[in-house]
């Protein structure tokens, strides 16, 4: 296994001995550079082209990139990365941009676009391995699979725009994580150009190897190690059966207790998700309508998978213990037709929301499933007190929510109510016991929260992990560790929350 090596920067560095290069300037002669290694269609430098590169998912932030290019092979990535590192201009790793926490932003650096990269480049059947360019999408790998009756089992919300290589940065999960793992349980092998163009390899295909878990260090890093060239993934074969129950309830109270429930009896569905009153009309008034009923106060949608012999049991056992709760109905998808219309309608149900407003703030936040009925409560209380629409959808299983409100940025009354609402969100999570994100990472929206989570020690030590691999810290500046306790020489203006964040 090979890792970073001493020729790429020193294993640690402090702040005070951290090169400081020159702000981020593309000047004619690295413009024309790069041009000659990805052609000139491929550089973007006009604000009339960069302007679609502004923003990800999320839309409350907006950070112009200097210059935009799109290697379309894994040489002309590396040949990339080299000739930024010789001129010393920092850059971010971009895949589809459908990420929720800004992390894929460049404020006035290099944006380095992977979406080119599209290959799938082996699927093993004998050992359930697929390995991929970065660029490829995440429901195109399991299409490669499907013929071996194999799948690439996390599965965001995005699946159908979201690429691997940003699964992998942001340690994705999905629905059906519950029960099989998020990213980091299915990345067995990556090969990883490092900020200075040396190219390494981290893990084994036959995910075995010695030493430190560099593979686990890496998913989840938010491109501030390192850019991915090939991601080497575990396939997991498909289920022998599949049941897909919508249970409603009169209460967000009763479902949550029920939830509880479910996991307390030891049976571990594939899927465990709710949707709130909300969130239900918005998406039956929708083109996404799952019929949903739209009296209920919040629906749960569960998933069992696996042999066919006990699934039926527990699919009764399920249903007796969401009518124990309250349930007022619990039907059974007849088909799979059926199955793909209700998971239609929780995989839009952003989208459902997107179309009620101009502007939708995300949010992503944790808390034990046992303080589900609590924490709900207080963010039904917290959205009427500031007078906005709280929406939660979420992975109930894993007490990962997902409080979103849709709202006119335009207004600034009303952004400052829905960013007030947020800030309170987040802190009753963090009292409730939990942490900042799940799955969307920290990027630039989470940055306020991290003070509160972590010590100045354990923020010392992710700078200094993150040291090893860029000790320069040109890649993804600004982004994760908050800028006070990295002291990153360029990184001030991108790492500094909006106004209407600020005293989060």
């Amino acid at each position: 296994m090979a890792a970073p090596s001493a020729a790429s920067g020193p294993r640690k560095a402090s702040a005070s001995t951290i090169a400081r290069p020159a702000p981020a300037v593309i000047d004619d002669a690295l413009a024309s550079r790069l041009a000659q290694i990805v052609g000139p269609r491929r550089v973007l430098l006009r604000a009339s082209e960069l302007v679609a590169y502004d923003a990800d998912g999320l839309p409350s932030y907006h950070r112009r990139p200097s210059c935009a290019v799109f290697p379309g092979s894994r040489d002309e990535v590396v040949a990339v990365v080299r000739a930024l590192a010789e001129a010393g201009v920092p850059f971010v790793p971009r895949g589809a941009g459908t990420g929720l926490s800004g992390g894929a932003l460049a404020d006035g650096v290099v944006l380095l676009g992977l979406n080119r990269l599209t290959r799938v480049l082996d699927v093993d059947p004998d050992n359930r391995t697929a390995t991929v360019e970065p660029g490829v999408v995440n429901v195109a790998l399991s299409r490669a699979a499907a013929p071996y009756g194999l799948h690439y089992a996390p599965d965001p919300s995005s699946q159908a725009a979201c690429t691997i290589g940003g699964n992998v940065a942001e340690n994705a999960g999905g629905p059906h994580c519950l029960k099989y793992g998020v990213t980091t349980n299915h990345v067995l092998a990556l090969t990883v150009a490092l900020a200075s163009g040396e190219v390494v390899s981290l893990g084994r295909r036959d995910g075995e190897w010695e030493g430190y878990d560099l593979v686990g260090a890496f998913v989840g890093s938010e491109g501030c190690f390192g850019v991915a060239l090939d991601v080497t993934v575990r396939l997991t074969p498909n289920p022998r059966a599949v049941r897909t129950l919508l249970a409603d309830f009169a209460s967000l109270d009763a479902a949550a207790r029920a939830v509880s429930a479910i996991v307390a009896s030891g049976i571990v569905p594939a899927a465990l998700e709710m949707l709130d009153a909300p969130t239900i009309r918005m998406v039956e008034a929708s083109i996404y309508a799952a019929g949903y009923p739209v009296d209920a106060a919040a629906v749960l949608l569960i998933e069992l998978d696996g042999a066919v012999a006990g699934l039926e049991q527990d699919v009764t056992a399920v249903e007796s213990m969401c009518r124990a709760e309250g349930a007022r109905d619990v039907r059974v998808a007849r088909d799979e037709a059926e199955r793909t219309r209700l998971w239609q309608g929780r995989k839009k149900a952003f989208g459902a929301m997107g179309r009620m407003s101009s502007h939708l703030v995300v949010q992503d936040a944790v808390v034990p499933r046992t303080r589900l009925p609590q924490v709900l409560g207080e963010i039904q209380a917290i959205g009427a007190r500031h007078g906005v629409t709280v929406c939660n959808v979420f992975h109930a299983g894993d007490g990962n929510l997902h409080p979103n409100v849709a709202y006119d940025a335009d207004d600034p009354e009303e952004t400052a109510r829905v960013h007030a609402a947020m800030r309170e969100i987040m802190r009753a999570c963090i009292d409730a016991g939990g942490t900042i994100t799940g799955e969307h990472g920290v990027g630039l929206d989470k940055l306020p929260y991290m003070d509160a989570i972590f010590s100045p020690a354990s923020l010392r030590a992710m700078c200094d992990l993150r040291d090893v691999f860029d000790p320069e810290r040109r890649l993804n500046p600004g982004k994760v560790v908050p800028v006070h306790r990295c002291r990153e020489w360029h990184a001030a203006p991108a790492a500094r929350p909006r106004a209407d964040l600020e005293g989060a």
